[in-house]
């Protein structure tokens, strides 16, 4: 049987999609304007279907204190989702208290420098941070995290995707990514911790009986913190008992000076080299091949894309890869196109557009054509997670690397019913790939 129908349908959907994009997205991307963009609503994650936007002012707050703050969102691909991502903000020498993971915690550091402690089984390691810092935590580690004492007073920032997945490491609702040690610890009766601890009845009623505090607190040692930090202390090894480890890594130290500490270094999105950059822009993917040691077993990549004034990603798609981004500078516009008429999830597939800025959230499942363009007064930057258990390469309708190029032009005269001069005129050699003027 001849497969020349299934090229003509192949090539006819592809042209439609090429079309769309330079008839509704690309017109004038040089002049300054705000693209037409309609005022629908494309966020929420109500019925588990497809809901690309969130914006920053929707984040949820967790905690919230003059030490620093918690948030949270939930974005739908309405294949998956939802996926959760927080935001973790400390203030300068302030501190996130240990807490227990309870999913995989992939993140990125946006502003500030600190540390980052855990003890996973019977490894108790720490890490420094800075900006650009990329870093992988798994279920059952036991973390907190420390801000720098910064000269120019900047908060450490941290965006941490807790991935659902179909494996024994999804998500909980009625739990959540993560639990305090305080909360876990406190739930067990007075004489369960007696015989735990072997301790008095007084010391056990000294932590029952503490007031509760927030998760994030001020870091400087002063008599008061440090009659805390024995309790905290005390708390974690609690909680080590439970989780395994040999009698003497029993005890989560908060001091830095830890006695057999293991280093472990981040992955430095900044500091690597652009997988393309051009006049336009440049990008970067972070996959298990770059960073292997932090990202093995796991099925979250990590990606950035700087766009000049003016630029854009040029139309594609992901074939494997859900991609979920986070506005870092700048505004934008993003098109997602619907790629047949079918439903995703419990809603309608439909085509959309909608204009984004700093620190708002967007996601574009796969198999999704897509387009992220700038404006001409300023850059537009902005990273995620992808989600793929295998690589993932993006396939661009336009540009030098466009897969249309592939296909015989004949057929693609036929399909779309116009004259082999016009298909060559569209795809004549064009000077630009991946990231356009």
């Amino acid at each position: 049987m001849s497969i020349k129908p299934l090229i003509e349908h192949l090539s006819l959907t592809l042209l439609i999609i090429f079309f769309f994009f330079l008839l509704t997205l690309h017109v004038g991307s040089a002049r300054g304007r705000d693209f037409g963009c309609e005022d629908e609503d494309f966020s929420g994650c109500s019925g588990g279907g497809f809901a690309p936007l969130v914006k920053k002012e929707h984040r949820k707050v967790l905690v919230e204190n003059e030490y620093g703050q918690i948030s949270a969102i939930e974005i739908c691909d309405g294949i998956k989702g939802p996926y959760n991502i927080h935001f973790f903000t400390l203030e300068p020498n302030s501190l996130l208290l240990p807490a227990l993971l309870h999913a995989q915690m992939v993140f990125y550091v946006h502003t500030g420098s600190g540390s980052l402690s855990w003890v996973n089984e019977e490894e108790n390691r720490s890490v420094n941070l800075k900006r650009g810092d990329i870093f992988r935590l798994d279920p059952g580690s036991v973390f907190y995290v420390q801000s720098d004492l910064e000269t120019k007073r900047e908060s450490l920032r941290i965006y941490a995707i807790f991935p659902n997945s179909d494996d024994e490491d999804s998500i909980e609702p009625s739990i959540g990514a993560y639990s305090t040690i305080r909360n876990l610890v406190s739930g067990f009766d007075k004489i369960t911790l007696q015989q735990a601890f072997q301790a008095s009845e007084e010391l056990i009623e000294s932590i029952t009986s503490a007031t509760e505090i927030q998760p994030i607190v001020h870091a400087i040692s002063t008599e008061k913190e440090r009659k805390k930090k024995g309790l905290w202390e005390i708390e974690a090894r609690f909680l080590k008992a439970f989780i395994g480890g040999k009698e003497e890594t029993m005890m989560i130290s908060m001091n830095k000076k830890k006695k057999k500490q293991q280093e472990t270094k981040a992955f430095n999105i900044l500091e690597a080299k652009p997988d393309f950059e051009n006049c336009n822009g440049r990008s970067l993917t972070v996959t298990r091949k770059k960073a292997g040691h932090l990202l093995k077993g796991t099925n979250i990549g990590l990606f950035m894309v700087n766009l000049t004034k003016g630029s854009m990603m040029g139309p594609h798609w992901n074939p494997r890869a859900t991609e979920i981004a986070v506005v870092l500078k700048g505004e934008g516009m993003v098109r997602v196109v619907c790629s047949s008429k079918k439903s995703i999830g419990k809603s309608e597939c439909k085509n959309m557009r909608f204009r984004v800025k700093e620190g708002d959230v967007f996601a574009v499942p796969k198999f999704h054509p897509m387009a992220q363009m700038s404006f001409n007064n300023d850059s537009f930057i902005f990273m995620g997670f992808s989600t793929a258990r295998k690589n993932n390469h993006p396939q661009f309708l336009a540009g030098k690397q466009s897969v249309l190029q592939s296909l015989d032009r004949d057929v693609l005269a036929l399909s779309f019913n116009v004259g082999n001069s016009t298909i060559d005129q569209l795809l004549a050699p064009q000077g630009d790939s991946i990231i356009l003027d």
